[in-house]
């Protein structure tokens, strides 16, 4: 019976422990649902050995505690990676708003910091998404004042950065100043000290398989980084290189979309230019079917480039203008005017010294590699050397002194000189090219009204030039139904090719009558032109100027005028004759002369005998001034020359002080010109001295005749009055 109570108080005694050992396992698992701290298993440990608990179960319940903490541990971890889960979501989510690149940044610094449990967290980027400048560009938990352009290059460039960067894989550190695995810099090492950083983690940004930046987590304290906290952060700084890259693709697409939306404004305007060249080409050719002269094509041009415009022929002179073109370089133009030419593109005046701006590739002078400007900017337009410099023959506006070529096939026209108010653009400049295009054309158009009309305007001048002379009725009539006013000044021309086929000369010569509203004729193996105008001189070179370079070789011209009727063609065109055999006498073959421009053989050839024109022309300015000043120069001079051009002896005779005679040579000087006293006007001179006092004693000797003669008789029956 003893046996088997003793039994039986051991099962109870086994039963005890179980329930005993059974309620402190409850205890832990209560503990442990509640999540409670490490220190709170210590405790009941503590109160299980100090309650007297058997060895066994108290052994039970420390591992019961061990196995707990274990599994609170576990389910630490599976929080925290929950949580890096939910941040890594959130990230994510985020990249797929309109965030900006630094807002995402920071966002990732955030998280980072808060899920790993870190002091300081920092960014930092290169290349393409940095412009390719390493910068910090978003940092949490930093006490000292910060440099993201030096932080960055310090932390990237050196230590755990530097490795980062060369290999592009995760390095940490339980201890940044004490770990000798990598370089140190003084910089770097300062800012840890001062931060009182130890524990670092630095992560790639890896973008295309390219380290583009690196994330940084610090600790303040030693600490071992576990495989999760490193693939956590490798994590979000996969989807921070995803932002920097999606941040610089849309930089990349904005930037395109701007320059699509530029290249669109620019094409509109373009067109609109291009409609605008268009309506301006169809104006000017409106003008020339409807008649219109140079003057109006030069104007319309002129309208549509907001510019002045001269329309010149192959030897320089202006045809037609529209606006003022002032300050020009003529050398600048006529070099301009061979590049174009040459090119057979419009070409730009250059003024040396003076500096040039961008030209338009494909017009001369412009270098190949320069691109086009864009329209409707004022380019600068084309390298052909232009220029705006100042100074002493100077074209002041030479960057918007453009040279057209009025061309037609291989034939020169002449040429556009455009000053325009502001800088061509390329649009303008094809404007031009069509101008002178219509140029040519209207001046084609006029060369084939001349020779169309030629037959009956070189019969009215052949019968304006006959002997016996025609009714001057019924010639003043068919001159104005060609439009042409004899009783308007005009001059004679009469032009010699010396050697050569004179068709081409006949040819032009039609088509400068035409051009100069005159009429033309061939006489004698001479072109013979009626021109209007007042200079004779002036039609006379112009003529020479012109002709001669179509030719190719040297062209006497003689002209004389101006007359005022019908009757005076006849005798102007003897005149012209006159002075062009007078030209050739003297060896003057080639040149061109007017009768005035002879001097006193244009008094002895001329049919009039201008000897009041001649007395005007030698000495007219001497006179005016004796009149004007009641002085008595012209008698200064007549001594001077009496006396054999000797001051000295012409004030004896003068009755004057020697240096009042040079006082008054020095006046006529200044009258007469520096080179009056040279042989060929010096000759002159004299001659108007002795013409002007031989018609001085003709006239007193007239008006002594008059005065001697006997009072005529008073008749009508009154007879004489007494006392008379």
């Amino acid at each position: 019976m003893s046996h088997h109570g003793t039994e039986g108080h051991a099962d109870a005694d086994r039963r005890g422990g179980a329930t005993g050992g059974g309620a402190g396992a409850l205890a832990v698992l209560e503990l442990l649902s509640r999540q409670a701290p490490p220190e709170r298993y210590a405790e009941l440990v503590d109160q299980a050995r100090e309650s007297g608990m058997p060895e066994h179960e108290l052994a039970d319940m420390e591992r019961a505690v061990h196995l707990a903490i274990g599994v609170g541990h576990t389910l630490a971890r599976h929080e925290r990676r929950e949580a890096g889960l939910d941040a890594l979501t959130d990230t994510a989510r985020d990249l797929t708003l309109s965030y900006g690149l630094e807002d995402l940044l920071r966002s990732v610094v955030r998280r980072a910091r808060r899920l790993l449990d870190l002091d300081l967290v920092c960014l930092s980027l290169s290349g393409p998404a940095a412009q390719g400048v390493r910068v910090v560009h978003a940092s949490e938990g930093v006490i000292s004042p910060l440099d993201p352009a030096g932080l960055a290059a310090a932390l990237d460039e050196d230590g755990l950065g530097g490795l980062v960067h060369t290999h592009g894989e995760p390095v940490w550190t339980e201890d940044y100043l004490q770990d000798r695995r990598f370089a140190h810099t003084v910089a770097l090492d300062a800012f840890v000290r001062n931060e009182g950083l130890r524990a670092v983690l630095a992560v790639p940004l890896r973008l295309g398989g390219a380290v583009v930046g690196v994330l940084y987590g610090v600790d303040r304290c030693a600490r071992r980084f576990t495989s999760g906290e490193i693939v956590l952060l490798t994590a979000l700084a996969d989807l921070a290189a995803v932002a920097a890259g999606r941040a610089g693709l849309l930089d990349r697409t904005r930037a395109e979309v701007s320059e699509l939306e530029e290249d669109s404004s620019r094409a509109r305007t373009a067109l609109t230019r291009m409609r605008y060249i268009g309506e301006a080409h169809g104006r000017i050719m409106d003008l020339i079917l409807a008649g219109g002269d140079l003057g109006h094509v030069a104007k319309a041009a002129g309208d549509a480039l907001d510019a002045g415009i001269e329309i010149r022929d192959p030897g320089g002179r202006v045809l037609a203008a529209a606006g003022e073109i002032d300050g020009l370089d003529e050398g600048a133009v006529a070099k301009a005017a061979l590049d174009a030419h040459a090119s057979r593109r419009p070409a730009r005046a250059h003024t040396p010294g003076a500096p040039g701006d961008p030209g338009f590739p494909g017009f001369p002078g412009t270098p190949e590699d320069s691109e086009v400007p864009e329209a409707p900017e004022a380019f600068e337009a084309p390298g052909v050397p232009g220029s705006e410099g100042e100074g002493a023959g100077e074209d002041s506006g030479g960057h918007r002194t453009w040279i057209a070529p009025v061309i037609a096939g291989s034939e020169d026209l002449g040429v556009l000189v455009v000053r325009a108010a502001t800088p061509l653009t390329g649009e303008d400049v094809r404007l031009l090219e069509l101008a002178a295009q219509s140029v040519a054309l209207l001046l084609l158009m006029q060369r084939s009204t001349a020779v169309a009309e030629g037959p009956v305007r070189d019969e009215l001048l052949d019968d304006l030039l006959a002997e016996p002379r025609h009714a001057p009725g019924q010639i003043d009539q068919r001159a104005r139904r060609l439009g042409l006013d004899l009783r308007r000044p005009h001059v004679v021309v009469v032009a010699r090719p010396e050697g050569g086929e004179p068709g081409r000369a006949v040819v032009w010569a039609s088509s400068y009558a035409y051009r100069m509203s005159g009429l033309k004729t061939v006489q004698g193996g001479s072109v013979v032109l009626l021109l209007p105008g007042t200079d004779a001189s002036a039609a006379a070179r112009a003529v020479s100027g012109e002709l001669g370079p179509l030719l190719g070789h040297p062209v006497s011209v003689g002209a004389a005028g101006p007359g005022w009727s019908v009757d005076s063609v006849p005798r102007l065109h003897q005149e012209a004759l006159r002075c062009l055999d007078a030209m050739s006498a003297l060896g003057g073959t080639g040149t061109a002369a007017s009768a005035d421009d002879l001097g006193f053989l244009g008094l002895l050839l001329s049919d009039d005998h201008d000897v009041d024109g001649f007395i005007e022309s030698a000495i007219g300015p001497v006179l005016e001034y004796d009149a004007e000043r009641f002085t008595d120069l012209i008698r200064t001079l007549e001594a001077y020359f009496a006396s054999g051009g000797s001051p000295t002896n012409a004030a004896e005779e003068l009755h004057v002080h020697p240096n009042t005679v040079s006082r008054r040579l020095e006046r006529i000087g200044e009258l007469l010109g520096a080179e009056w006293q040279k042989p060929g006007q010096v000759l002159e001179v004299q001659l108007a001295l002795r013409l002007q006092r031989t018609r001085d004693i003709l006239a007193r000797r007239r008006a002594t005749t008059a005065d001697s003669r006997p009072p005529a008789p008073v008749t009508g029956g009154a007879g004489p009055v007494p006392g008379v």
